[in-house]
Parts: structure tokens; C-alpha cells; sequence
């Protein structure tokens, strides 16, 4: 047979289990009833089966928690036979017909059983919030108090003396020894001083605080107090609370959007000072007020952030814009137009337009890849190594290898380019390119027919490559060669279709008599249509080269 034995201190208990569910509380009908403060009237279940000799214990939500070897209880778990189990301050362990009841060292039934316990009470933050009637709350130097607090809220001070300050305030209205704010650092329940306001001048240094308080503040999200911490069997044995020599203590969570960042904990070594549920709540109003200005001081940081980066931003915009082209050259006999409307502030296309020493104009048209600022460092790379081979001698084919391979070289494989660079000889109306994996540009003839000129290589920026096909052709009078990024094709409308390359082709042929400043304004114009209210998702880039 099993039993459960076990000690709240005052009384000892002794319970046979047998198979089935027992339920266990403060009062009937539980299977197993414990007459202490500290245990709730629903407080955890067994299940037993002595045929597999399993038993498993469940917590009902209790107010104070179940602990199994001093471990919160949140899930069904399986208990092992000497075990201890904690129903609030009560210890019991399963075992053995004939086994004594578990006592913690330092923790004798014969000290204790005169003490009539402050019993340690776990309390909801909203639910302190709730007014009740209190002659605490009613004292004038309480309500003065709170006023005091409540205008930090719109003081200019910075965070560290509004903390220091909080904790003279609260010494005012709360008897206390140590007064202390904690903020979260990390994920594994560690916490850093903020503010203190110790005895004696002490060290800030020298402060300790019970790790099993910081983790129910942190995993329970509730006020916590601490009638007697050297009575408490959660707390008894913690150095952190023997070398203070402490009789109660009181610790309140800090909120920032449901999220624990910080506690406010105070504490007392004199008995006549044992706190009571009344200055818990009010202390949970003192927490409330520093929770929210806290999370102002946050709010406050963030923004001036945003301001930095949005002036950062705005900067790069700057720079970047004045990187392209701020004139197209005139070309005789031709047109020649750029166009661009970026997403975000900086992107990652980019055009360039530049005539050589022999007259011939070389054009270019790339997408990066990614957004945002990455991307506007990597457009403006790529477009300053082209710049500088930009020579009578410039040869298409040896100048994408060359800046291909610089961005193999000096940046991450995340980092690579789409581009379609060309070369027009005026005289004759011939044009060299290169399409390393680009949009394929549409050359319109003046008959109105379409064709593309489709990629003669790979993106730049991928792999080590030491070559890349040239492709060449012809522009008779009222021929025309668009160059566009995705975010011409792929303009999204507000039912998620995309403008697509069949309406592209239509709106070219449509305006094929135009110039090609006039052709890439109705273009944008019919995109925009297209779009509505639709968020554009990508920049739009285009170049349109038309012979007159």
C-alpha cells in the first residue's frame, strides 16, 4: 500500500492511497484535506494505480502552487516514491507503508508549532488593483504618497533617479528595511539592480535576492507575500534569506504588454513590521505606476530611435539619389529616358547612363537583391565598379566578370544582382548587351512587333563566372528597347494579380509613336492604375531607348 505523509508544520498528516483519483483541498468534499491557510479550497490531484505502481499529481490552479522537488507544477507529472511534493507551505512525500513524514533540515515541528504564521500569499496584479475597503489606503500621507508617484509620470527625470526617487516614496508609506527595483536580463531568470535604497549606506553590490522569489514573480506573474521567509518551507534554507535575517517581504512584478521586465521588492527584519495583504496592494499600486512609466521611458527610447533611423534614412536617400544619373545625355537621332519609384525610402535598383570617349552610350539597368539599406549599399557598389572601367576601351562581356567577381569575392552569397547592361553605337543603330539574368528587355519594332532579348548569362554576384554571352541588335527608325525591373511585371493589384507582361507588351504598342519620356509616363500612369490602393511591394525601375 501507498501512503502519503507529511507536515504543515503544526500538524502531521498520513494518508492510504489506494487506485483511483483523490482530490485535495482546504475542505470537504476533497479525498485528502489539509486545514492549512497556505493550501486552496481546490488545490491539486493524485491518480493512483498500485497494479503499475504509477501515480501522477496535477495542480488546480492553485493560489500558492504545487511544488515537486521545489519545481512549480504546471502539467500533469509522474511522482516517484519519495518524492516531495509541497501543497503550499504543507511538505508530503509518497511513500511506503510505515515511512515517517518528510522534514526539511532546520525546520522542526517542535519549533514551529507555536507560531501562529503569516501565511505566504500569491495575489493576481488586476486583482490587487480592485478597490477595497482598507483604512491603509484612507491614511492622508498614503494618498499624498500616491499622488507624488503619479505625477512621474509626466516628470522629465531620467529613469534612474525616477526609480530612486519611487523607493523614497515607497519607504514612506511601507515600513522597510530594503527597498529595491530589478529589471530582467535574459531568458534564464536572471536580474540586474536598478535602484536601491539599502540601510546603513550599504553596498548596492551586497544585495541578494531569494532566486525562488524571482522565479514565481517571473513564471507566476503575481504579487507575492512573505508573512515569515525563515518559517516558509520555500525559503527557509535560501542563504540569500537567512544572512538577511528576515521576517516578511513583499515582491510585485513590473509589466510591459503582459510581458514581466522588472520587480519591485521590499522587505523587513522587524517583526512588528509583518506585512499584510493591505500593503501588498498597495505596493501593487506603486508597481503599477513604475510598471507604466517604465514602459514610457521604453516608448520614449524607441522613438528617439526611429528618429535617429528615419534621419538616417533619409540621409541615405539623399546620397543614393544623387549616385544616378542626373542628366540623360542627349543622344542625336535617339531618345533616351529613366524612370524610378522606389518602396521604401532606399532600394536596390539602379540605372546609369554615360557616353564614351568614342561616342558610344553605354546603359544599364540592375535589381539587387534584398531591400532596404543592405540592398542601397550593394546597389551603390555595383554601380561605382562599373563607373570606373567606364573607358574608350570598355569592353561589355569583361566588365560584368570583373564586377561579378568582386561581389564573389568581398560579400556574402545573399548578395547578388540581376543586371542588363548595353552599348549603342549612334552611327548605325547597333546595340551590344549583356542580360545577366534580367527581366528580359522588349524591343518594339516600328511595325509594331515584339521581340525579347532574353539573359545571355547568370546573375552577377553568384559564383566565380569568366564569362558571360554578348547578345547584339539592330535599331531601325521608330524601333525602341524598354528596360524594366520586377516591379514593373509584377505590380500587385488589390485582388493580388500581377500587371504581367502581356499588358506591358499592350501599353508599349499603344504609345510606340510617342517619345520615350512620353512612353515611360503613361507606362507609370497605367501601373498606378493597375495598382489602386494596393501597397507597392517592390521598386519600379524602367529605361525606354527609342530611335526617332
Amino acid at each position: 500500500m501507498l501512503k502519503l505523509v507529511g507536515s504543515d508544520g503544526k500538524q502531521y498528516y498520513s494518508f492510504e492511497l489506494r487506485s483511483g483519483v483523490y482530490m485535495i483541498g482546504r475542505i470537504p468534499p476533497n479525498d485528502i484535506i489539509i486545514s492549512n491557510g497556505t493550501v486552496s479550497r481546490k488545490h491539486a490531484k493524485l491518480e493512483i494505480d498500485l497494479e503499475s505502481r504509477t501515480c501522477w499529481l496535477s495542480d488546480l490552479g492553485s493560489h500558492n502552487g504545487t511544488l515537486l522537488n521545489g519545481k512549480q507544477v504546471t502539467e500533469k507529472i509522474s511522482v516517484q516514491l519519495d518524492d516531495l511534493i509541497s501543497f503550499g507551505q504543507a511538505e508530503f512525500k509518497l511513500s511506503e507503508d510505515g515511512d515517517t513524514p518528510p522534514i526539511r533540515s532546520g525546520f522542526q515541528t517542535s519549533q514551529v508549532s507555536e507560531v501562529d504564521l503569516e501565511n505566504s500569499v500569491f495575489l493576481d496584479v488586476n486583482e490587487a488593483l480592485k478597490p477595497q475597503a482598507s483604512k491603509l489606503f484612507e491614511q492622508p500621507e498614503v494618498l499624498s504618497t500616491i499622488s507624488d508617484m503619479a505625477r512621474m509620470l509626466v516628470l522629465p527625470e531620467p529613469q534612474d533617479i525616477m526609480l530612486q526617487h519611487s523607493l523614497e516614496l515607497l519607504s514612506k508609506v511601507i515600513p522597510a528595511q530594503r527597498l529595491a527595483v530589478l529589471f530582467t536580463a535574459g531568458e534564464n531568470h536572471e536580474v540586474e539592480l536598478a535602484a536601491s535604497l539599502l540601510p546603513n549606506n550599504q553596498d548596492p553590490g551586497d544585495f541578494k535576492l531569494s532566486r525562488t522569489i524571482i522565479r514565481d514573480i517571473l513564471t507566476n506573474k503575481k504579487a507575492i507575500l512573505i508573512g515569515n521567509p525563515t518559517e516558509d518551507p520555500r525559503f527557509a534554507e535560501q542563504q540569500s534569506i537567512i544572512s538577511a535575517q528576515l521576517k516578511s517581504a513583499m515582491a510585485v512584478p513590473l509589466f510591459d504588454e503582459e510581458k514581466v521586465h522588472g520587480i519591485l521588492y521590499v522587505d523587513t527584519t522587524t517583526p512588528v513590521h509583518k506585512y499584510s495583504d493591505d500593503y501588498l496592494r498597495l505596493m501593487v499600486t506603486f508597481g503599477n505606476i513604475i510598471g507604466s512609466r517604465v514602459m514610457n521611458y521604453s516608448l520614449l527610447q524607441e522613438r528617439h530611435d526611429k528618429q535617429v533611423m528615419q534621419a538616417e534614412l533619409d540621409r541615405a536617400a539623399g546620397i543614393q539619389e544623387g549616385l544616378l544619373p542626373k542628366q540623360i545625355p542627349a543622344i542625336d537621332g535617339y531618345s533616351l529616358y529613366a524612370l524610378q519609384d522606389q518602396c521604401r525610402a532606399v532600394g536596390g535598383d539602379l540605372y546609369d547612363v554615360t557616353t564614351l570617349d568614342d561616342g558610344s552610350v553605354v546603359f544599364m539597368v540592375a535589381d539587387v537583391s534584398g531591400k532596404g539599406m543592405g540592398a542601397a549599399l550593394l546597389m551603390s557598389n555595383i554601380l561605382a565598379s562599373f563607373r570606373i572601367l567606364y573607358t574608350g576601351t570598355f569592353d561589355l562581356q569583361q566588365a560584368v566578370v570583373r564586377v561579378s567577381n568582386q561581389l564573389v569575392d568581398f560579400s556574402s552569397p545573399e548578395n547578388y544582382a540581376t543586371l542588363f547592361i548595353g552599348r549603342l553605337d549612334p552611327s548605325t543603330g547597333e546595340v551590344q548587351y549583356v542580360n545577366a539574368g534580367h527581366n528580359p528587355p522588349m524591343l518594339l519594332r516600328n511595325d509594331k512587333k515584339i521581340e525579347t532579348l532574353e539573359p545571355t548569362g547568370i546573375i552577377v554576384g553568384a559564383l566565380k563566372v569568366d564569362h558571360w554571352d554578348t547578345g547584339r541588335v539592330m535599331l531601325d527608325r521608330g524601333d525602341m528597347i524598354m528596360v524594366f525591373t520586377d516591379g514593373v511585371t509584377e505590380a500587385t493589384s488589390t485582388d493580388d494579380r500581377f500587371y504581367g507582361e502581356k499588358r506591358l507588351e499592350s501599353c508599349l504598342c499603344q504609345n510606340g509613336s510617342s517619345t520615350a519620356k512620353q512612353v515611360c509616363t503613361n507606362l507609370m500612369q497605367d501601373i498606378t492604375g493597375f495598382v489602386g490602393t494596393a501597397p507597392q511591394s517592390d521598386d519600379i525601375t524602367m529605361m525606354l531607348l527609342k530611335r526617332n
